[in-house]
């Protein structure tokens, strides 16, 4: 059983670690092991619970971007009412870029669902995954080869990636699939990767994060109903506390990425990982 004080702590945290570059799941995973919670991380009710929380943050995305979304969705339909894609229709393209963006991880997530759900109890495998995770993000950084110009978004520059830049923020987006890879650091690397600036790539990092969470509630949100391991009054909880504090979250971070950079989030990823591993060994 979840409580209600285990239910606004894993809340709280999941709409934080969504959005911030350090992986939701992995330390909605490694906080219940570090701190000796009986839960039973990889059954259909907790990941059901973790689902509710991740649809609370998409719903906040959406809330936040709805003018985009408006956009978007408006932009798409035209597209297929004129049966082609624009270069000039600025948000019809990005919205074939996001539904491009977005089919690696989908597929994979459904061929390789059981095999990804065992990975919730194993713990020492997760924080060396938040390890990996550190060191990939501060080697984007490393190894960028050009500075992007920063500063205040341009979905422009956004419509204008191709689409094998989009598939490749797709496939880094796969590794998050892996709870200790986290789905925000992949996908602003991998947009950092194909030339974005910090703004931009984080930009189209939160608008991607939509339909993925949205298509994996679909899915799963069902399971936390037909199972009683998990009240449903805690799992509201969750999801409240989860709203509020991905809302704080997206303002703080989209107003980060126009000046700063990856580096902080890896060095801390690589710290915490380390110290979860050293404390499941002892």
């Amino acid at each position: 059983m979840v409580s209600y004080v285990q239910a606004v702590i894993l809340g709280l945290l999941q709409g934080f670690s969504e959005l911030f570059p350090i992986s939701s799941l992995g330390h909605s995973v490694l906080i219940p092991a570090l701190l000796g919670w009986n839960l039973d991380q990889s059954s259909d009710a907790f990941l059901s619970f973790l689902v509710l929380t991740h649809l609370s943050t998409a719903l906040v995305l959406l809330g936040f971007f709805w003018r985009d979304w408006v956009a978007i969705v408006s932009g798409v339909l035209r597209s297929l009412a004129e049966r082609q894609i624009k270069k000039e229709d600025t948000y019809a393209r990005i919205g074939w870029l996001i539904i491009v963006s977005t089919i690696p991880a989908g597929i994979l997530g459904i061929l390789f669902e059981q095999r990804l759900k065992d990975l919730f109890s194993a713990a020492d495998i997760i924080a060396g995954a938040l390890i990996l995770n550190g060191i990939a993000l501060y080697g984007v950084e490393w190894l960028r080869s050009h500075a992007t110009t920063e500063g205040a978004y341009d979905d422009r520059k956004l419509a204008d990636m191709s689409w094998g830049k989009s598939i490749l923020i797709g496939v880094a987006q796969c590794l998050a699939l892996i709870p200790g890879f986290s789905r925000t650091g992949m996908t602003i690397a991998g947009g950092l990767v194909t030339g974005l600036s910090h703004d931009n790539a984080a930009r189209y990092s939160f608008l991607l994060a939509t339909p993925i969470i949205f298509a994996a509630a679909v899915l799963k949100v069902p399971d936390l109903f037909a199972d009683g391991a998990v009240g449903l009054g805690p799992a509201v909880v969750g999801a409240v506390c989860s709203g509020v504090s991905a809302y704080l979250s997206v303002r703080f971070l989209l107003k980060y990425f126009e000046t700063r950079t990856l580096t902080p989030f890896a060095i801390y990823c690589v710290v915490a990982g380390c110290l979860a591993m050293l404390v499941l060994k002892l």
